[in-house]
């Protein structure tokens, strides 16, 4: 476990980089003993720092859903961040670049609480009884801490994802709301367009079997950590596309079928 200075000093770190654009080196490499707990602690840690600086919880993020994606991270489970007040974009708006180090988009279902939710026995009826409405949403994904080590070229682990509150960085909600029995959710598909080009195309059910079942794996999770979900929380319940790199002057337009659609510019 990483003593109460390693993390303090690692958590600057993160707050450093995001703020100037500049990836660190990987965690991992640098403190080899570190457990996906302590990167826990430092993700909690920042978030915390940026709330005391006046941003505000609007929720939580599921990465890692896919099995594709935890056997490439030699993970059994996946992983959570936050979502803050200054991460959520308008639908048909421009993202500025500038806000990000090497955006990634990726395509999900967001869903909305209507009441708390606390694990840690909580089924996916007791998840649908407290959504309010599921909404498509895109997540933008980021790096704050190197993909690939500078000295090895070995992967990052999944502690420095964590670390870096589990890649979060952006969220645009669209399209149209639903209730939770008004749609087959493992059903839901989506076009990911980039430039006019279809570069992605996924159907929910590769979240978990079901995307729902990510919020019952996230609120049982909290649990673990004295947390829960409180009501009017947004909720990613993580992607069923692998991530799209984005650059400047890229036009992204996700077509969600009878759920909408969403349009953004990165400018």
């Amino acid at each position: 476990m990483l003593d109460a200075d390693h993390l303090t000093a690692l958590v600057d770190e993160l707050d450093e980089a995001e703020q100037s654009q500049h990836q660190v080196e990987l965690f991992s490499r640098r403190f080899p003993e570190m457990t996906i707990d302590d990167g826990y602690r430092i993700q909690q840690a920042w978030v915390a720092k940026k709330l005391e600086r006046g941003r505000s919880l609007k929720g939580h993020k599921i990465g890692l859903t896919s099995r594709a994606m935890q056997m490439a991270a030699q993970i059994t489970e996946p992983d959570f961040g936050a979502l803050l007040d200054d991460m959520f974009f308008a639908e048909g708006g421009e993202l500025p670049t500038d806000r990000f180090i090497v955006p990634r988009v990726e395509v999900e279902l967001g869903f909305v609480l209507s009441r708390d939710l606390c694990g840690p026995e909580v089924e996916i009826s007791d998840v649908l009884d407290a959504v309010e409405y599921v909404i498509p949403a895109v997540e933008i994904i980021d790096a704050r801490i190197e993909q690939v080590c500078r000295h090895t070229g070995s992967p990052r682990s999944v502690v420095d994802t964590i670390s870096d509150n589990a890649a979060n960085a952006g969220v645009v909600p669209g399209g149209r709301r639903v209730k939770p029995d008004d749609v087959d959710m493992r059903w839901c598909g989506a076009l990911l367009t980039k430039n006019d080009i279809i570069e992605e195309t996924g159907i929910s059910a590769g979240v978990l079997g079901h995307p729902a079942n990510g919020v019952v794996w996230l609120t049982n999770k909290l649990a673990r950590h004295g947390e829960l979900l409180r009501s009017g929380e947004f909720v990613l319940s993580g992607s069923f596309t692998r991530p799209v790199p984005a650059a400047k002057g890229d036009v992204f337009f996700i077509d969600y079928g009878r759920l909408g659609s969403i349009k953004f510019r990165f400018a």
